[in-house]
Order: C-alpha cells, then structure tokens, then sequence
C-alpha cells in the first residue's frame, strides 16, 4: 500500500510539474504579446502618415494613446482579476487584443483608433494581472520567472521592432495587412492558455486595504513610473537628436535596436540576481546609475555615441525586471500584488505618455539637447529613490 501511494505520489507531482510548464509557458507566449501591437505602429508612421493624410500631431496619437490607456485600465484590473479569476481576465484580454489588431485592418480611421484602444486595454490588463499570476504560481522561483517574464516582454517590442519592415515588405507595403499579421502570435497564445481556463480562482471580491499611503507601495510606483517615463521618452527623441548629430535615420534606428537587443539580457539577468537577495537597494541604484553614466557620456564627450547608448538603454529594462520582482517580494498576497501592479502602472504609463511631449516642450523653448535631456536626469534621481526604498527588505504592510 505504502508503494502504491508513492507511485501515485509521483504521478501527481509529475502531473503538477506538468502543468507548471503549461502555465510558464502560457505566461511567457503572452508576455511576448504585450507590445508588438503598440511597437509595430511606429516604423510604419510615415505610411500610415502617406495613406491617410493624418498630421504629425494625429498620427503621434498612435504611440501615445496606448501608454495613457495602459494607466487608465490599470485600477481596474485587480477587480477583473479577482471578479472573474487572473486566468478568465488574461484569456478575455487575449480574445479582444486580436479584436482590436484585425478592427485595424479597416480602410478607415475611426477602427484604426478604436482597434488601438481596445488593444491598449487589452494588454494593460494584462500588464497588471500577470505579476499577480507569478506571485501565486511560481513564488519558489520568483526572481527566474520575473526575469524570464521581463525578457519576453523586452524581446516582443524588440521583435516587433525588427520584423515590421520586412513583413511589410512582404505583403507589397499594406501597412494594415501588417499590423494585421501581429495577430496571428496573439492567437496561438490563447489557444495555449486554455487549458488554464480549467483552473479557476474566483470569488467575492474584497477590496484590499488601500495602498495610496503605503511608502513602500509609493516607492515601487516612482521606480515603475521613472523607469517607463526614461525610456519611453529617450526612445521617442534619440533618432532626431542622433539626426542632428549627423546619423541617418536607418543609423539611428539600428543604435536604438541594439540598445534594445542589449536591454532584453538585462531584463533577464536583474531580477534572477536581485531574487538571491532580501535586500534590492544596491543592485536598484546601480542598474539606475548604468543609465545615468549613459546619459552623461552622450551629451559630455562628444563621442562614443554606440557604447553611451547602448548603455543607457540597459537601465530601463532592467529596472522594468527588478520593479516586477519586488512587486512580488514586497507585497503579502496574490491580490496585494495585483493591487500595486495597478496602482504602480497607473502612474507609470500616464508619466511615460507625458514624457515625450514634456521633453519636446523643453527642446522648444530652449534649443537645447543638454537642456532637454535634464528632464530626464530628473526622472532618473526619482528613480534613485524610489530604488533605495523599495529596495528595503520590508514588507507593504511593515
């Protein structure tokens, strides 16, 4: 009898650590979703631009839109979340991003717009719920799959960044058959999420003890607010400050990809190393410093552009990969952890969405790069603190 239970004990262990893959890989297929649809709008801006006649001004709307509804939807997705279960939420989320890409498709510019904001909303949800989903399925291995979430999520813009062109190539220049095409990813996503449909956590839902003054919650949400508005922002004027530094436009893009290409390894290693520790601060002000090195050589030496890019834009998104750790570390429960996820990308990409325009604002008034730039050495001192506090090994409700 003793033998039999542990053959069936192995069995069920071996059933549990099955599923466990089904669900790893499940959460990473859709992470690698949650930015070619916003991503791919930008190299193909001036055809989008050629087509439909739309002013700078409008056609910009398409970048920025999905950043602002990526906030707005965030408060409300722990309720989805909790209401409907974290796994019910991410496959309705993934059933209306492919709406929202294929609305896309339709000659014309009302379903262009509605078709990005349906997908903005889609993946905001997402971007909120699933660090929840990590927190309660892989807690034993919380930094590896953080860090495995973050480079997902890195490599699908960077993917997403580096295919556009050429699938639009491919399809005789249709800009919406192209975005069309970033579907097709969407959809096998959903069909290997469903077998999680099979386990479902739902119940009442109770409001969790609000966090708005809560200094540790207050301290993620500036890392996650500073880190989104860094790189959002330098991403959106390093191609027209490289321009009048004397770089093409095909130059400045391939510095920005590398950055990016770089940036994915960053992602992937910070949290794996920062999840062997208790206490985060030391490795949060050095990643913070990396793009604040960066930044100074770029706008100092006067040479090295490559390298002082390259190495600024290793900031961002290992930053993005620590601030998702320690929204796991930090918090005491599944739902504390939805809660801080909304409330810190609530802040974080209504910021990263007034970046850009704050940045320009700037360059306008003054003429000045070194000027302009300030705002984001600004960014980076409040993501220094919000390092050294949230690093804390503290707990939220501590």
């Amino acid at each position: 009898m003793t033998a039999q239970l542990t053959v069936d004990d192995r069995r069920a262990a071996r059933r549990g650590t099955a599923a466990l893959i089904v669900a790893a890989v499940g959460v990473l297929l859709v992470a690698a979703n949650l930015r070619p649809a916003v991503v791919a709008v930008a190299p193909l801006i001036g055809d989008i631009q050629h087509d439909t006649g739309f002013s700078g001004a409008v056609a910009g709307l398409l970048t920025t839109l999905p950043l602002m509804i990526f906030g707005l939807v965030a408060p409300g997705a722990p309720w989805l979340a909790a209401r409907f279960g974290i796994e019910r939420t991410v496959f309705a989320a993934l059933l209306v991003l492919i709406g929202g890409i294929l609305l896309r498709w339709v000659p014309a510019a009302a379903p262009l717009f509605a078709g990005t904001v349906l997908a903005a909303a889609a993946i905001g949800v997402c971007n909120v719920v699933l660090p929840g989903l990590v927190r309660r399925d892989f807690a034993g291995h919380a930094g590896l799959m953080t860090g495995l979430y973050s480079m997902t999520v890195s490599g699908g813009a960077a993917a997403a960044a580096a295919f556009t062109v050429p699938i639009d190539d491919a399809v005789g220049g249709d800009w919406r058959l192209t975005l069309a095409v970033w579907a097709v990813p969407v959809l096998i996503a959903a069909v290997v999420w469903t077998p999680q449909l099979s386990r479902l956590s739902t119940g009442r839902y109770v409001r969790p003890k609000p966090l708005w003054r809560n200094k540790i919650a207050w301290a993620i949400t500036l890392l996650m607010g500073s880190q989104s508005f860094v790189f959002y922002t330098f991403a959106a004027w390093l191609p027209a400050y490289l321009a009048d530094l004397g770089y093409s436009r095909t130059q400045a893009g391939a510095i920005l990809a590398a950055g990016q290409l770089v940036a994915v390894f960053g992602s992937l290693i910070t949290p794996i190393i920062a999840g062997r520790f208790s206490d985060q601060r030391a490795i949060g002000l050095l990643i913070t410093s990396l793009s604040v090195a960066g930044l100074a050589g770029l706008l100092l030496t006067g040479g090295g552009t490559v390298f002082w890019c390259i190495l600024f834009l290793s900031g961002p998104a290992s930053t993005l990969g620590l601030c998702l750790l320690l929204m796991v570390r930090r918090s005491n429960s599944t739902e504390q952890t939805n809660q801080v996820s909304g409330m810190s990308q609530t802040v974080g990409y209504l910021l990263a969405a007034a970046g850009p325009f704050l940045l320009g604002a700037v360059y306008d008034l003054t003429g000045s790069w070194h000027l302009a730039f300030l705002v984001i050495a600004l960014a980076l001192a409040s993501q220094a603190w919000g390092a050294a506090v949230a690093g804390r090994d503290v707990a939220m409700t501590d």
